[in-house]
């Protein structure tokens, strides 16, 4: 209590001068008794941490956690630990009590993946320390603190979040064991370093950090206990003068200044202090930023004035100035340029020109009149001196001064295409015999007699050497009239044995299928889609995030699924794994040869609401779904091998590298994205191209679309010889159009043998 009141008598007498000084207190015995702190630990638990330090690193917590006041009102302990992703092991809001807080920590399971710092450190920001997690908020003043322990080089950046973390009042202590860089942990610590950044050689010597913990965690907070005007620093051991023009109603007109323990207004330039000593006056009006007077202001008893330099005026704006355009006025009288000077003007002229004796007028400078040009012809002057010029159909000699008559045609630059005519100052372009001039008067074009009159050709006109013929597209055949055409209909005039559709080709016809079914290797006869082979494994996730109502939707959407195929040992095999923190084998591909039997397993189907490791279920589905012991047909067989993977979030694994071999390996996955499904996994998983095989939906309200599209897919992978379907006319109006380009480039080649 001495010291207390010591501390507060220190702070009211010497007020700023003690802002970064320290405060000492000796530490009793039950110094962390009712210290309200915000307490979060943060573990690596990555590959490079051997089991037996793992140990260590959780006896390590179990020891600071005996020294703490743990309950809701009191101190409150979280625990994160990392490594290629983040497990929240128990948040803030989570144990009220040290016993629970003690068993979790025992439990707790060694992750031995990567070292991703940085996203841990992230995590702690935003979820950690949110008040949904158990954090007390800001207003309260409750200490938040971050206990780090690592043993490597993060695989992330960590400078930048660990800054924001620390800007935002979190206190960090940052633990390295082993070969850590230094730096690495500074940048991840609060400062000062020494206070908060601490490096051992191993992990059983963690332990010799207990009791500094103990003082820096439990030290007194020195800023309660003292005068109105303080706050703690991040420290914890230093105080600093509060802005009290920030956190206070302050009523200042105008400037805020914060004093030791108060603040005082103030007021800007041209201004008074009212008596209230909140208020502002005017004093000085031209004081105010010289009230936009551009040269000169000029204050009076209740108002100012603008006045400029000597030598300008005062523009209409009141308030700038210029110089008087005597040029302006319109009264000089300068045929071509008015110049103004200080207190009046001249007149000068534009290059090429000079001033006539009356300073005011301009004449041309006449350079062919001055002296003996030489020009035989014409001589024209310029700016500043002449040249001379020819007359139309005469150019300039080299000399620049004597001229001859152009020969147009000889200097083969006229771009005739057949005879060039010289005229008087130019030259014509003409054609040959049986040609006529085109539009640029240059190149010439043989007679066209399909142009030039009415053929009354319905599909195509062709020239001959007097005349013209009609002829028709291929397809089709010329009528009695020689001018119209009518179709070659092979489809009517063939037995053409098609079951569903017949199609006319160039000199043929194909047969095509209804919607939903497809052509059978005869070429003619018609199958549903679905009554092909494939084998089917549904891969479902059954994580917690879903939840149990929604895994019902899943449920139905396998359902719907099933009833579009036709499930028997020769044509539909189906299988399906769920996940969650394990992977279950419902049913393998050979287990059930009904669909009734399957959707009854399906419905039966228990919801096993975990973790989300799609990883392990797409390793499974690769290395035992699709072998013949589960059921699967032999390569040989060419069956279809396909995958339905439907996922709601995140995975907590990696799934890229069973995903790749399961598609290297001639499986097709469908990658079936619903809520807070990532769409980086989902593009990891589905095949290429993935506008045709992953799904995505905010919801689960478009899943009976997702279902159609996805049944439509299935039946395409069904099919026996998709490249044949490919090859086969889509309609009529297709085959017309390469009907009408055969023949204009048939048109074409005889119009180029015709020109030869």
């Amino acid at each position: 209590r001495f010291l207390n009141k010591l501390c507060l008598l220190l702070v009211i007498l010497f007020g700023p001068r003690i802002k970064s000084s320290l405060f000492f207190f000796p530490l009793p015995e039950n110094a962390c008794n009712r210290k309200r702190l915000d307490l979060v630990f943060i573990i690596d638990s990555s590959r490079s941490v051997r089991p037996y330090d793992f140990e260590k690193v959780k006896e390590f917590i179990l020891t600071i956690l005996q020294f703490l006041d743990i309950s809701p009102d009191v101190t409150r302990v979280g625990l994160i630990q990392y490594g290629s992703t983040v497990k929240h092991e128990f948040s803030l809001k989570t144990f009220r009590r040290k016993h629970d807080v003690e068993r979790a920590v025992k439990r707790m399971m060694h992750l031995a993946t990567g070292t991703m710092t940085g996203l841990a450190i992230q995590y702690a920001l935003n979820i950690a320390f949110s008040e949904s997690e158990g954090a007390r908020p800001l207003s309260q003043n409750v200490p938040r603190i971050i206990m780090i322990v690592t043993d490597g080089r993060p695989q992330d950046p960590v400078a930048e979040v660990a800054a924001k973390a620390r800007n935002s009042g979190i206190l960090i202590f940052a633990i390295g064991v082993g070969r850590v860089d230094m730096n690495t942990l500074k940048s991840i610590g609060s400062e000062p370093h020494e206070e908060h950044v601490f490096l051992v050689a191993n992990f059983s010597q963690i332990e010799t950090l207990t009791s500094a913990f103990q003082t820096k965690i439990c030290v007194p907070h020195v800023c309660s206990i003292t005068e109105h005007g303080y706050i703690l620093n991040a420290d914890q051991k230093t105080c600093s003068t509060q802005d009290l023009c920030a956190v206070e109603k302050h009523a200042c007109e105008q400037i805020c200044v914060n004093t030791p323990g108060s603040y005082v207004c103030q007021c800007y330039d041209g201004y008074g202090l009212d008596e209230d000593g909140k208020k502002c006056i005017i004093v000085d009006l031209c004081a105010l930023d010289n009230q936009g007077c551009q040269h000169e202001c000029v204050s009076m008893d209740d108002s100012y004035y603008c006045r400029c330099h000597q030598g300008f005026i005062l523009n209409p704006d009141r308030r700038t100035c210029r110089r008087p355009d005597y040029c302006a006025l319109q009264t000089h009288g300068c045929q071509q340029e008015c110049v103004n000077t200080n207190d009046s003007y001249f007149c000068q002229c534009r290059h090429g020109f000079t001033l006539n004796p009356d300073k005011r007028t301009c004449k041309r400078i006449n350079f062919c009149a001055l002296g003996k040009h030489g020009c035989e012809q014409e001589c024209v002057n310029t700016e500043d001196s002449f040249v001379c010029r020819c007359r139309s159909g005469y150019t300039l000699n080299h000399d620049g001064k004597t001229c001859r008559r152009v020969d147009h045609c000889a200097e083969n630059n006229h771009g005739c295409e057949q005879l060039c005519l010289n005229t008087g100052d130019s030259y014509v372009c003409q054609c040959s015999e049986g040609f006529i001039i085109n539009e640029d008067l240059k190149t010439c074009t043989r007679v066209d007699y399909c142009a030039l009159t009415d053929p009354g050709c319905e599909h195509l006109c062709v020239n001959s050497e007097k005349s013209y013929t009609c002829q028709c597209f291929e397809g089709y055949e010329l009528r009695d009239d020689g001018k119209t055409c009518k179709h070659k209909d092979l489809c009517k005039t063939v037995d053409h044995g098609c079951e569903h559709i017949c199609v006319n080709n160039d000199h043929s016809y194909v047969c095509k299928c209804h919607e939903g079914f497809v052509l059978q290797e005869d070429g003619k006869m018609c199958r549903r889609c679905t009554e092909g082979p494939i084998d089917l494994v549904f891969v479902i996730d059954g994580s917690k995030s879903l939840g149990e109502d929604n895994f019902e939707v899943v449920k139905e959407f396998v359902s719907g699924i099933l009833a579009s195929l036709e499930i028997s040992p020769k044509a539909a095999r189906v299988g399906l794994l769920q996940y969650s923190s394990e992977v279950r084998t419902e049913f393998t591909l050979r287990q059930f040869s009904t669909a009734k039997d399957m959707k009854k397993a399906v419905s039966q189907m228990k919801y096993m609401g975990k973790g989300s490791m799609t990883g392990l279920a797409l390793k499974q589905m690769f290395e035992r779904s699709f072998t013949e012991a589960e059921g699967a047909r032999p390569f040989s067989a060419e069956v279809p091998r396909v995958s339905i993977v439907f996922t709601d979030g995140r995975a907590q694994d990696e799934v890229s590298e069973w995903a790749s071999k399961a598609k290297q390996n001639g499986i097709t996955i469908y990658a079936v994205g619903i809520g807070k499904a990532i769409e980086e996994e989902l593009l990891e998983i589905a095949s290429e191209p993935p506008d045709k095989h992953l799904f995505y939906a905010e919801d689960f309200s478009t899943m009976g679309e997702i279902s159609e599209k996805l049944k439509k897919r299935i039946c395409e992978g069904t099919t026996s010889n998709p490249s044949k379907d490919k090859e086969q006319c889509n309609c009529e109006n297709l085959i017309t159009f390469q009907n009408h380009a055969n023949a204009e480039v048939k048109k074409l080649t005889q119009r180029y043998i015709l020109s030869e």
